[in-house]
């Protein structure tokens, strides 16, 4: 939905239990028209919502979201002034996909998420 028009993907790996990801994000994309002009502010759904996109990327599969247990928005996410983020997530694959994912710039934590995703036919 998103990727490569809001952000491109700069580095994606993982293994059987995490996935860790840098985002370039895109500060001239329309959403941020509405969320701020003249001070950007990536909107926490859409937060998510990369997160969910580079699970898919890495996973080569839909997913849709079961459930969010705890979202801590800890920090804005300027792209004028954090044009490149990290996404670490740590997954267990059982019936869901339970994910606990944090998004960071340098040495800040900006999101620390735990959620469960289902798998789409």
């Amino acid at each position: 939905m998103f990727l490569n028009n809001l952000y491109t993907v700069l580095f994606l790996d993982g293994n059987e239990t995490s996935v860790t990801s840098e985002i370039k994000i895109n500060p001239e994309h329309t959403i941020y028209e509405g969320h701020f002009p003249g001070s950007p502010v990536t909107p926490g759904v859409v937060q998510l919502q990369i997160i969910k996109e580079i699970l898919e990327t890495y996973f080569q599969s839909k997913l849709k979201m079961k459930q969010m247990r705890t979202c801590k928005f800890l920090q804005i996410i300027n792209p004028l002034e954090t044009p490149v983020v990290q996404i670490d997530a740590r997954f267990a694959k059982s019936e869901f996909l339970e994910v606990t994912a944090s998004i960071r710039y340098k040495d800040s934590v900006y999101l620390k998420a735990q959620l469960s995703y289902l798998f789409a036919e």
